[in-house]
C-alpha cells in the first residue's frame, strides 16, 4: 500500500489533528503522552532523539521507543536528530514500524545542539537537508516531516520551507535550483503535474537566538507567510498558552494544527479548555508513571513544572522534592503539597490572587517566561522564579550550577577579585608550583628535570635520586664470571652434544 502524502496523510493517518503535544526532551515521555490524550492532546511526538546512538545502542531503543504496545499512544511521530543521510535513514527504518512518522528536528537551539551540529544549527545547510529528505522519502514507508525555527527575514524563512516541501517530492529534486523565478518556486507540485509532496512542516515562531529568557513572542507572521507559501500541512509552535490561544493562532495563521510545549508542561488539559487543580493532574500523571514507568528525573521534572507556582509559595518543599529517590517520595512531597492548598484555600476564601497570577498557586496556569534583567524586575507582571531569585541577588552573577554549589559550600565564593592570586610558570603560564625549584608549573618542571636527570621536592620529582640510587645498587653487586668458550674435546662441547644426539 502507497504511503499517504501531505493533506492526505494530515486527514486520515492523523484524523486531521489539531492539537499537538511537541516533542521535548526527557519530557514527553509514555505516561506523559497518555496524560496528554486524556485531556485533548490528538497527536503527540516521543522527545527528540539521537539517530546515531539510536542506531547502535538497542537499550536506547528499548528505553526510548520499543516498550511494551500502547494502542492509545497512537497517532506518534518519532523525532530525530541527525545531520548524516544514511544515518537518519537508518534510525527511521529502525522506528517506522511503531509509529506513524519520522521527524527531523530543526528547531533545537540548545548548545548541546550546537555542539552536535544538529537542530537548528543545519538550518543554513540547505543542500545536507535536501539530501537528508530525498533520500528518507525514498527509503521509509512512513511519511517525513520537518520541525523547523525561522529566519529574522520573513522572506529566507519561506525560502527555506518551500525548499524543505520540494526535497520531500522525489521529483522535485530537478526543480531545487537558485535561479527558478519566485513564481515558479511557489507553484504548488500539483499545478506542475509532480506528485504531492511526502511531508508536513511544524514552524516555531522563534529564531535559534531566542531562547531562554531572551526568548520573546514567537512571530506569527512568518508562520503565516510560510503557510501561504506551500502546499503541505503546516502546525504552528509559540505563543501559546490557552485554548483561546490555540483557536486565535490558527485563525489568524490559517495552520492546520498548534503544537504547544511550554503550556502544555504547566497545564495538561490546556487543549481541553480547563485549569482544573495541580493535584488532580498530579495524582493522575503518578498513577501513569506506575503503569509505565520512567526515568526519575522525568517525573520530578513535570512535578516541578505543574507546581511551579506553588513551590513559590512553600519553598521548604522544593528542597524536598529535589532531595528524594524515589517514586513514593516524590508523590509523598506532592501530597503534602495538596495538604499545603487545600489549607491555603480556606484561609484565602473571597481573597484575589496574588502576585500577579491570573488564578491563585495551586490551579494549573500559564507560566510566563521571565525576560531579560531589566524586564524581569518589573513591578507588574506574574512573579516567575527566576524574578524572585533576582530579588534574592542570586541570579545576578551566578549560574544554576554555581548557585547549586553555594548551597551545598555557603563560604564558597565565585567573585573573580576574591579568588587567590596564582604565580605563573616561567614557560606556559599555567599557575606553578609553590615550592618548584624550576619556578614552573608541573607538566613543565617535569620535562626539564627528566631532561637534566635533576630533582624537584615540591613536585616529588625525583629523577636525580632514583639514577643514583640505581648506579649504587648495580655497584653493590658482585662482579660476575665470564664464561669461557667450551674447547672441542670439553664436556659441553658441540662435538660430544651432536655424538650423543647420533649415538
Amino acid at each position: 500500500m502507497p504511503k499517504l502524502q501531505g493533506f492526505e496523510f494530515w486527514s486520515r493517518t492523523l484524523g486531521g489533528a489539531r492539537h499537538i503535544v511537541a516533542p521535548m526532551v526527557d519530557q514527553s515521555e509514555l505516561a506523559w503522552r497518555l496524560l496528554s490524550r486524556r485531556h485533548g492532546a490528538q497527536l503527540c511526538y516521543t522527545p527528540m532523539l539521537h539517530a546515531q546512538v539510536f542506531v547502535r545502542d538497542a537499550n536506547y531503543r528499548k528505553e526510548n521507543l520499543y516498550c511494551e504496545v500502547c494502542p492509545e499512544d497512537r497517532p506518534l511521530i518519532v523525532q530525530f536528530c541527525a545531520n548524516d543521510p544514511e544515518v537518519f535513514v537508518q534510525a527511521g527504518l529502525l522506528a517506522q514500524d511503531c509509529c506513524d512518522a519520522i521527524d527531523l528536528n530543526l528547531g533545537c537551539p540548545q548548545m548541546i545542539a550546537k555542539r552536535g551540529h544538529y537542530g537548528a544549527f543545519l538550518q543554513e545547510e540547505w543542500d545536507l537537508l535536501q539530501r537528508m529528505i530525498q533520500l528518507a522519502h525514498e527509503k521509509l514507508s512512513v511519511p517525513i516531516t520537518c520541525k523547523i525555527r525561522v529566519f529574522p527575514e520573513i522572506d529566507k524563512t519561506v525560502r527555506y520551507a518551500q525548499m524543505l516541501e520540494k526535497a520531500g517530492c522525489q521529483d522535485c529534486a530537478s526543480q531545487l535550483h537558485p535561479g527558478l523565478t519566485p513564481e515558479h518556486r511557489l507553484a504548488p507540485c500539483a499545478a506542475q503535474g509532480r506528485p504531492a509532496p511526502d511531508l508536513l512542516l511544524t514552524v516555531h515562531g522563534r529564531t535559534k537566538e531566542q531562547k531562554g529568557p531572551l526568548s520573546g513572542a514567537a512571530s506569527w507572521e512568518h508562520i503565516r507567510a510560510v503557510r501561504r507559501a506551500v502546499s503541505i500541512p503546516v502546525f504552528a509552535n509559540g505563543n501559546i498558552q490557552c485554548l483561546r490561544d490555540v483557536e486565535r493562532c490558527i485563525r489568524d495563521t490559517g495552520v492546520q494544527g498548534v503544537m504547544s510545549a511550554e503550556g502544555n508542561l504547566h497545564n495538561p488539559a490546556l487543549f481541553e479548555g480547563r485549569s482544573p487543580a495541580v493535584w488532580e493532574l498530579a495524582e493522575e500523571y503518578l498513577d501513569l508513571v506506575r503503569q509505565h514507568p520512567c526515568p526519575l528525573s522525568c517525573v520530578r521534572a513535570h512535578l516541578f513544572k505543574l507546581w511551579h507556582h506553588t513551590l513559590q509559595v512553600h519553598q521548604q518543599l522544593r528542597e524536598e522534592l529535589a532531595k528524594v529517590k524515589t517514586l513514593e517520595g516524590i508523590a509523598a512531597v506532592s501530597q503534602e503539597l495538596k495538604l499545603r492548598c487545600q489549607e491555603d484555600m480556606c484561609r484565602q476564601e473571597g481573597e484575589e490572587p496574588s502576585g500577579g497570577l491570573p488564578f491563585f498557586h495551586w490551579i494549573c496556569q500559564p507560566y510566563f517566561r521571565p525576560g531579560p534583567k531589566e524586564a524581569s524586575q518589573e513591578s507588574t507582571g506574574p512573579r516567575s522564579k527566576r524574578a524572585l531569585e533576582e530579588e534574592e541577588g542570586g541570579a545576578d552573577t551566578l549560574s544554576k550550577n554555581k548557585q547549586k554549589k553555594q548551597l551545598r559550600n555557603p563560604h564558597k565564593t565565585f567573585d573573580p577579585s576574591l579568588k587567590p592570586k596564582y604565580a605563573k610558570c616561567d614557560q606556559c603560564g599555567n599557575p606553578k608550583g609553590n615550592r618548584c625549584v624550576f619556578n614552573l608549573c608541573r607538566g613543565c618542571c617535569k620535562k626539564r628535570a627528566f631532561r637534566e636527570t635533576a630533582d624537584c621536592q615540591g613536585h616529588g620529582l625525583l629523577f636525580k635520586t632514583k639514577l643514583e640510587k640505581s648506579l649504587a645498587w648495580k655497584a653493590a653487586q658482585p662482579r660476575l664470571q665470564e664464561p669461557q668458550p667450551a674447547g672441542p674435546g670439553d664436556p659441553g662441547g658441540f662435538p660430544e652434544v651432536v655424538g650423543s644426539a647420533l649415538a
